[in-house]
């Protein structure tokens, strides 16, 4: 696996500034989970900022490097001097020299997004991966990028572990359909699955002041728990716009065949970037896209020549 060694990281394009239109978003995809084929794309392999979309690489990196290394996610990161870069202090209200299991930092980074948290854990984690010498959020982040690339996602950059791109000198991108490639692969995982689909959690810390605290975070997918959703994840900056990725499932296909009876898992993915009204917008393509899917499975489920229906 991709954690033996660091790719080296890709030289940076320049992203085109678009406006977000009102009326549709910048760019989405929606595709077909199991496969990864895209049922239909609009601007889907345009480089744009992605925001908090980033902490889905974050997390995959935290789960592939626990399971690998046989790493317990109880285990305490203290949060770090170096967020203060990143302004005012959101979500959980983290502070330096508070501790909190890598677990919980887990579960603040995805379900609320705390770019602390994912802060946070890129250094406590960068410090025990092994490579060339570079600081500790660096060799996560490479860890990101070479996740990307193990995936296929070759119009990838991330420079951070949160997402936020007004801090950086490069502005970090991706596109709708490496991140629909990036949310099969992490909605293939159980425990990733299982983080996503929490519509709220209690987590404890520790303060720096040695006193116990609990906070209680909640999802900011408003969609959750609708239409068979259970995932992934939002993201909004300036740059970006609002962004946000569902999945949702149904019941598996089964046939015979012979002897044998066929499961086909059925699983959509939505990835919308440069929203104005996101959850909106993404709704409605999961609605279609489950149209979509039908007349794709009715055809057999190819995985070229296929095209919907105008």
């Amino acid at each position: 696996m991709f954690f033996s060694r660091f790719l080296p990281f890709l030289a940076l394009a320049a992203i085109a500034s678009t406006p977000v239109s009102a009326q549709a978003p910048a760019a989405y995809v929606i595709s077909d989970s199991t496969t990864g084929f895209i049922l239909e794309q609009s601007a889907g392999t345009k480089k744009r900022p992605v925001a908090s979309l980033t902490k889905i690489a974050m997390a995959m990196v935290v789960l592939d490097w626990s399971t690998q290394t046989k790493a317990d996610l109880s285990q305490l990161a203290t949060v770090p001097e170096s967020v203060a870069q990143l302004g005012p202090s959101q979500g959980v209200g983290f502070q330096p020299g508070d501790q909190c299991s890598l677990r919980d930092l887990l579960y603040a980074a995805l379900l609320q997004s705390d770019n602390v948290a994912a802060q946070t854990i890129a250094e406590h984690i960068g410090r025990q991966l092994k490579g060339p010498q570079m600081p500790p959020t660096d060799a996560f982040v490479a860890q990101m990028n070479a996740l990307a690339r193990q995936l296929g996602m070759l119009q990838t950059r991330f420079v951070n572990a949160h997402g936020l791109d007004h801090l950086e000198r490069t502005v970090p991108y991706s596109t709708a359909a490496d991140l629909a490639k990036l949310t099969s692969y992490a909605m293939a995982n159980s425990a990733f699955r299982f983080y996503v689909s929490q519509r709220e959690r209690k987590i404890t810390l520790t303060t720096a002041a040695a006193e116990p605290s609990a906070y209680l975070l909640r999802n900011t997918n408003e969609l959750l728990g609708t239409n068979a959703i259970d995932g992934v994840k939002t993201g909004a900056t300036g740059r970006a716009g609002q962004c946000v990725i569902l999945s949702a499932a149904k019941a598996p296909d089964t046939r015979q065949q012979g002897t044998e009876h066929i499961i086909t898992p059925r699983r959509l993915n939505i990835v919308v970037l440069g929203s104005a009204d996101r959850f909106r917008v993404a709704s409605g393509l999961l609605q279609r896209g489950w149209n979509l899917y039908d007349s794709w499975a009715a055809a057999g489920r190819p995985l070229k020549g296929w095209r919907p229906a105008p």
